[in-house]
Protein backbone atom coordinates (compact mmCIF):
# COMPACT_ATOMS: atom_id res chain seq x y z
CA UNK A 1 0.00 0.00 0.00
CA UNK A 2 2.93 2.42 1.21
CA UNK A 3 4.02 1.74 -2.56
CA UNK A 4 1.37 2.69 -4.65
CA UNK A 5 0.84 5.61 -2.40
CA UNK A 6 4.62 6.58 -3.21
CA UNK A 7 3.88 6.62 -6.86
CA UNK A 8 0.77 8.52 -6.75
CA UNK A 9 2.31 11.02 -4.32
CA UNK A 10 5.76 11.18 -6.83
CA UNK A 11 2.79 11.56 -9.62
CA UNK A 12 1.37 14.57 -8.47
CA UNK A 13 4.00 16.49 -6.84
CA UNK A 14 7.08 15.38 -8.46
CA UNK A 15 10.77 15.40 -7.00
CA UNK A 16 10.99 18.46 -4.93
CA UNK A 17 13.91 20.50 -5.97
CA UNK A 18 15.69 20.94 -2.43
CA UNK A 19 19.18 20.52 -0.27
CA UNK A 20 17.33 19.35 2.05
CA UNK A 21 15.76 16.50 -0.31
CA UNK A 22 17.57 12.71 1.05
CA UNK A 23 19.25 12.01 -1.99
CA UNK A 24 21.09 15.41 -2.49
CA UNK A 25 21.79 15.39 1.24
CA UNK A 26 23.39 11.97 0.59
CA UNK A 27 24.74 13.10 -2.36
CA UNK A 28 26.38 16.06 -0.54
CA UNK A 29 27.76 13.48 2.44
CA UNK A 30 29.69 11.50 -0.14
CA UNK A 31 31.25 14.69 -1.78
CA UNK A 32 32.57 15.46 1.74
CA UNK A 33 33.89 12.15 2.71
CA UNK A 34 35.51 12.10 -0.74
CA UNK A 35 37.65 15.27 -0.14
CA UNK A 36 38.33 13.72 3.46
CA UNK A 37 39.99 10.40 2.40
CA UNK A 38 41.03 10.64 -1.16
CA UNK A 39 45.05 11.52 -1.85
CA UNK A 40 46.16 11.43 -5.33
CA UNK A 41 49.50 10.06 -3.91
CA UNK A 42 47.94 6.97 -2.10
CA UNK A 43 48.72 3.48 -3.55
CA UNK A 44 46.28 1.28 -4.84
CA UNK A 45 45.41 -0.44 -2.22
CA UNK A 46 44.66 2.64 0.12
CA UNK A 47 42.49 4.35 -2.46
CA UNK A 48 40.79 0.63 -2.38
CA UNK A 49 40.50 0.92 1.90
CA UNK A 50 39.60 4.31 1.80
CA UNK A 51 36.76 3.81 -0.63
CA UNK A 52 35.67 1.26 1.38
CA UNK A 53 35.44 3.08 4.61
CA UNK A 54 33.68 5.91 2.74
CA UNK A 55 30.99 3.19 1.33
CA UNK A 56 30.75 1.46 5.04
CA UNK A 57 30.18 5.03 6.20
CA UNK A 58 27.65 6.26 4.28
CA UNK A 59 25.48 3.00 4.14
CA UNK A 60 25.59 2.96 8.16
CA UNK A 61 23.80 6.45 8.16
CA UNK A 62 21.87 6.28 5.62
CA UNK A 63 20.34 2.85 7.28
CA UNK A 64 19.73 4.91 10.34
CA UNK A 65 17.84 7.41 8.56
CA UNK A 66 15.57 5.26 7.24
CA UNK A 67 15.69 3.44 10.73
CA UNK A 68 14.71 6.84 12.29
CA UNK A 69 12.45 8.09 9.81
CA UNK A 70 10.18 4.38 10.33
CA UNK A 71 10.91 4.52 13.83
CA UNK A 72 9.36 8.29 14.14
CA UNK A 73 6.27 6.48 11.45
CA UNK A 74 4.94 3.80 13.97
CA UNK A 75 4.31 6.59 16.87
CA UNK A 76 1.80 8.02 14.30
CA UNK A 77 -1.43 6.68 15.97
CA UNK A 78 -3.69 6.63 12.58
CA UNK A 79 -2.67 4.15 10.62
CA UNK A 80 -3.60 5.51 7.13
CA UNK A 81 -1.74 9.05 7.87
CA UNK A 82 1.15 6.89 8.89
CA UNK A 83 0.76 4.99 5.53
CA UNK A 84 0.72 8.61 4.19
CA UNK A 85 3.82 9.63 5.70
CA UNK A 86 5.87 7.02 5.04
CA UNK A 87 4.74 7.10 1.44
CA UNK A 88 5.67 10.84 0.98
CA UNK A 89 9.42 9.41 2.41
CA UNK A 90 9.60 6.90 -0.15
CA UNK A 91 8.31 8.82 -2.50
CA UNK A 92 11.72 10.61 -2.58
CA UNK A 93 13.41 7.60 -3.42
CA UNK A 94 11.54 6.65 -6.66
CA UNK A 95 11.54 9.24 -9.85
CA UNK A 96 9.42 7.69 -12.25
CA UNK A 97 8.44 11.46 -12.62
CA UNK A 98 11.13 13.32 -13.23
CA UNK A 99 12.14 10.70 -15.77
CA UNK A 100 9.35 10.98 -17.98
CA UNK A 101 9.38 14.52 -18.24
CA UNK A 102 13.10 14.67 -19.16
CA UNK A 103 12.43 12.27 -21.25
CA UNK A 104 8.83 13.95 -22.85
CA UNK A 105 11.50 17.36 -23.26
CA UNK A 106 13.66 15.53 -25.29
CA UNK A 107 11.08 14.12 -27.22
CA UNK A 108 9.48 17.38 -27.71
CA UNK A 109 12.36 19.36 -28.71
CA UNK A 110 13.17 16.32 -31.26
CA UNK A 111 9.76 16.81 -33.00
CA UNK A 112 10.21 20.32 -33.04
CA UNK A 113 13.86 19.93 -35.16
CA UNK A 114 15.52 21.87 -32.07
CA UNK A 115 18.48 19.50 -32.12
CA UNK A 116 21.10 21.64 -30.48
CA UNK A 117 18.71 22.37 -26.88
CA UNK A 118 17.75 18.12 -27.28
CA UNK A 119 21.91 17.60 -26.69
CA UNK A 120 21.98 20.23 -24.07
CA UNK A 121 19.09 18.19 -22.34
CA UNK A 122 20.48 14.81 -22.82
CA UNK A 123 23.53 16.36 -21.69
CA UNK A 124 21.53 16.37 -18.12
CA UNK A 125 20.56 12.84 -17.97
CA UNK A 126 23.29 10.77 -19.78
CA UNK A 127 27.41 10.76 -19.00
CA UNK A 128 28.42 10.50 -22.45
CA UNK A 129 29.58 13.67 -24.93
CA UNK A 130 26.32 15.02 -26.20
CA UNK A 131 27.88 17.72 -28.31
CA UNK A 132 27.47 15.94 -31.81
CA UNK A 133 24.95 13.37 -31.16
CA UNK A 134 22.34 13.22 -34.41
CA UNK A 135 18.42 12.81 -33.65
CA UNK A 136 18.95 9.09 -33.24
CA UNK A 137 22.03 9.03 -31.14
CA UNK A 138 19.94 11.65 -29.12
CA UNK A 139 16.81 8.57 -28.84
CA UNK A 140 19.19 5.93 -28.07
CA UNK A 141 20.77 7.44 -25.04
CA UNK A 142 17.79 8.94 -23.68
CA UNK A 143 15.99 5.27 -24.58
CA UNK A 144 18.44 3.29 -22.63
CA UNK A 145 18.56 6.40 -19.33
CA UNK A 146 14.84 5.24 -19.44
CA UNK A 147 15.15 1.78 -19.47
CA UNK A 148 17.94 1.76 -17.05
CA UNK A 149 16.12 4.00 -14.73
CA UNK A 150 13.57 1.68 -14.43
CA UNK A 151 15.92 -0.46 -12.08
CA UNK A 152 17.51 1.65 -10.28
CA UNK A 153 15.48 4.68 -9.68
CA UNK A 154 11.82 3.23 -9.72
CA UNK A 155 11.82 -0.72 -8.78
CA UNK A 156 14.68 -1.15 -7.19
CA UNK A 157 14.23 1.53 -3.76
CA UNK A 158 10.35 -0.48 -4.31
CA UNK A 159 12.24 -3.71 -3.99
CA UNK A 160 13.97 -2.84 -0.93
CA UNK A 161 11.53 -0.95 0.54
CA UNK A 162 9.03 -4.38 0.44
CA UNK A 163 11.52 -6.73 2.10
CA UNK A 164 13.03 -4.33 4.73
CA UNK A 165 11.35 -0.82 4.85
CA UNK A 166 12.65 2.63 4.90
CA UNK A 167 15.96 1.85 6.13
CA UNK A 168 16.78 -0.52 2.98
CA UNK A 169 15.15 1.57 0.83
CA UNK A 170 17.09 4.45 1.72
CA UNK A 171 20.31 1.94 1.90
CA UNK A 172 19.76 1.37 -1.82
CA UNK A 173 19.65 5.15 -2.92
CA UNK A 174 22.25 5.71 -0.96
CA UNK A 175 24.66 2.66 -2.72
CA UNK A 176 23.57 4.26 -6.09
CA UNK A 177 24.07 7.62 -5.73
CA UNK A 178 27.78 6.43 -4.32
CA UNK A 179 27.77 4.28 -7.82
CA UNK A 180 27.09 7.38 -10.15
CA UNK A 181 29.54 9.60 -8.31
CA UNK A 182 32.06 7.20 -7.74
CA UNK A 183 31.59 3.87 -9.68
CA UNK A 184 33.78 4.97 -12.59
CA UNK A 185 37.01 3.17 -14.25
CA UNK A 186 39.54 6.41 -14.66
CA UNK A 187 42.62 7.01 -12.74
CA UNK A 188 40.93 8.53 -10.00
CA UNK A 189 38.05 5.75 -8.95
CA UNK A 190 39.55 2.30 -10.44
CA UNK A 191 40.48 1.55 -6.77
CA UNK A 192 38.71 4.63 -4.63
CA UNK A 193 35.50 3.72 -5.96
CA UNK A 194 35.53 -0.05 -6.29
CA UNK A 195 33.98 -0.67 -3.07
CA UNK A 196 31.03 1.72 -4.49
CA UNK A 197 30.45 0.01 -7.68
CA UNK A 198 30.48 -3.25 -6.46
CA UNK A 199 28.11 -2.43 -3.85
CA UNK A 200 25.53 -1.39 -6.47
CA UNK A 201 26.17 -4.54 -8.54
CA UNK A 202 25.14 -6.57 -5.71
CA UNK A 203 22.02 -4.98 -4.13
CA UNK A 204 20.63 -4.69 -8.33
CA UNK A 205 21.03 -8.30 -8.97
CA UNK A 206 17.51 -9.17 -7.92
CA UNK A 207 15.88 -5.71 -9.15
CA UNK A 208 18.12 -6.04 -12.68
CA UNK A 209 16.56 -9.31 -13.62
CA UNK A 210 12.50 -8.51 -11.87
CA UNK A 211 12.81 -5.30 -13.83
CA UNK A 212 14.05 -6.98 -17.35
CA UNK A 213 10.82 -9.36 -16.88
CA UNK A 214 8.28 -6.71 -15.76
CA UNK A 215 9.72 -4.18 -18.82
CA UNK A 216 8.19 -7.78 -20.73
CA UNK A 217 5.18 -8.12 -18.84
CA UNK A 218 4.41 -3.84 -20.08
CA UNK A 219 5.48 -4.67 -23.60
CA UNK A 220 2.99 -7.47 -23.74
CA UNK A 221 0.04 -5.33 -22.38
CA UNK A 222 1.28 -2.31 -24.66
CA UNK A 223 1.49 -4.06 -27.80
CA UNK A 224 4.74 -4.36 -28.34
CA UNK A 225 6.87 -7.26 -29.38
CA UNK A 226 7.03 -9.15 -25.75
CA UNK A 227 8.14 -12.52 -27.35
CA UNK A 228 11.04 -10.81 -28.85
CA UNK A 229 11.19 -8.57 -25.81
CA UNK A 230 12.73 -11.91 -23.88
CA UNK A 231 14.65 -13.26 -26.88
CA UNK A 232 16.66 -10.23 -26.90
CA UNK A 233 17.03 -10.18 -23.09
CA UNK A 234 18.16 -13.47 -22.59
CA UNK A 235 20.19 -13.22 -25.97
CA UNK A 236 22.18 -9.99 -25.36
CA UNK A 237 21.60 -8.51 -21.55
CA UNK A 238 24.79 -10.10 -20.31
CA UNK A 239 26.60 -7.75 -23.17
CA UNK A 240 26.62 -5.16 -21.13
CA UNK A 241 29.71 -4.28 -19.05
CA UNK A 242 27.51 -3.68 -15.90
CA UNK A 243 26.31 -7.24 -14.99
CA UNK A 244 22.58 -5.76 -14.19
CA UNK A 245 21.77 -2.74 -16.74
CA UNK A 246 21.55 -5.35 -19.90
CA UNK A 247 18.40 -6.43 -18.67
CA UNK A 248 16.12 -3.62 -18.31
CA UNK A 249 18.18 -1.86 -21.51
CA UNK A 250 17.85 -5.47 -23.76
CA UNK A 251 14.22 -6.18 -22.71
CA UNK A 252 13.44 -2.53 -23.93
CA UNK A 253 15.11 -2.54 -27.18
CA UNK A 254 13.59 -5.96 -28.15
CA UNK A 255 10.29 -4.84 -27.27
CA UNK A 256 10.83 -1.60 -28.95
CA UNK A 257 12.53 -3.05 -31.87
CA UNK A 258 15.58 -0.86 -31.69
CA UNK A 259 18.95 -1.82 -31.58
CA UNK A 260 20.77 0.05 -28.25
CA UNK A 261 24.43 0.31 -27.06
CA UNK A 262 27.34 0.92 -29.77
CA UNK A 263 29.78 3.85 -29.79
CA UNK A 264 29.76 6.75 -27.13
CA UNK A 265 32.11 9.37 -26.55
CA UNK A 266 33.43 10.39 -23.06
CA UNK A 267 35.58 13.30 -22.56
CA UNK A 268 36.45 13.49 -25.87
CA UNK A 269 37.77 10.00 -25.87
CA UNK A 270 35.51 7.35 -28.13
CA UNK A 271 34.34 3.43 -26.35
CA UNK A 272 32.23 0.94 -28.18
CA UNK A 273 29.47 -0.98 -25.97
CA UNK A 274 28.06 -3.74 -27.42
CA UNK A 275 24.94 -4.14 -29.38
CA UNK A 276 22.03 -5.27 -27.79
CA UNK A 277 19.04 -6.17 -29.47
CA UNK A 278 18.54 -5.86 -34.00
CA UNK A 279 17.65 -2.56 -35.60
CA UNK A 280 14.67 -3.92 -37.36
CA UNK A 281 13.59 0.39 -37.02
CA UNK A 282 15.21 2.59 -37.26
CA UNK A 283 15.38 4.94 -34.04
CA UNK A 284 13.38 8.21 -33.99
CA UNK A 285 11.44 10.31 -31.61
CA UNK A 286 8.92 8.12 -31.62
CA UNK A 287 10.60 5.60 -29.18
CA UNK A 288 10.68 7.86 -26.30
CA UNK A 289 7.11 7.68 -25.97
CA UNK A 290 7.30 4.16 -26.45
CA UNK A 291 9.88 3.95 -23.67
CA UNK A 292 8.30 5.89 -21.37
CA UNK A 293 4.63 4.05 -21.58
CA UNK A 294 7.00 1.10 -20.80
CA UNK A 295 8.46 2.20 -17.89
CA UNK A 296 5.22 3.25 -16.76
CA UNK A 297 3.43 0.41 -16.66
CA UNK A 298 6.05 -1.93 -15.52
CA UNK A 299 5.80 0.36 -12.43
CA UNK A 300 2.11 -0.07 -12.05
CA UNK A 301 2.36 -4.25 -12.67
CA UNK A 302 5.25 -4.08 -9.61
CA UNK A 303 3.16 -2.01 -7.49
CA UNK A 304 0.06 -4.45 -8.12
CA UNK A 305 2.27 -8.25 -7.62
CA UNK A 306 4.10 -6.23 -4.37
CA UNK A 307 0.46 -5.07 -2.94
CA UNK A 308 -1.12 -8.89 -3.87
CA UNK A 309 2.25 -10.07 -2.12
CA UNK A 310 1.28 -8.27 0.64
CA UNK A 311 -2.01 -9.26 0.92
CA UNK A 312 -1.39 -13.05 0.59
CA UNK A 313 1.20 -12.29 3.47
CA UNK A 314 -0.84 -10.45 5.87
CA UNK A 315 -3.51 -13.44 4.87
CA UNK A 316 -0.91 -16.15 5.97
CA UNK A 317 0.15 -14.95 8.96
CA UNK A 318 -3.39 -13.96 10.59
CA UNK A 319 -4.29 -17.67 9.48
Amino acid sequence: MVGILAFFIDALMGDPRTRLHPVVLMGNGISLLEKLLYREADGERRKLLKGTILVGIVLLICFAMGYLLSLACEHIPLPFIREIVEGVFLSLMISPRSLAQAGGEIYGLLLEGSLSEARRKVGWIVGRDTDKLDESEITRATVETIAESTCDGILAPLFFYAVGGLPLAFLYRAANTMDSMLGYKNDRYLYFGRTAARADDILNFIPARLSGLFLIFSAALLGFDFRKAFGVMCRDARKHPSPNSGFSEAAMAGALRIRLGGFNTYFGKKTFRAYMGDASEALSARHITGAIRMMYVATLLFLATLYVLEIVYSYGAVS
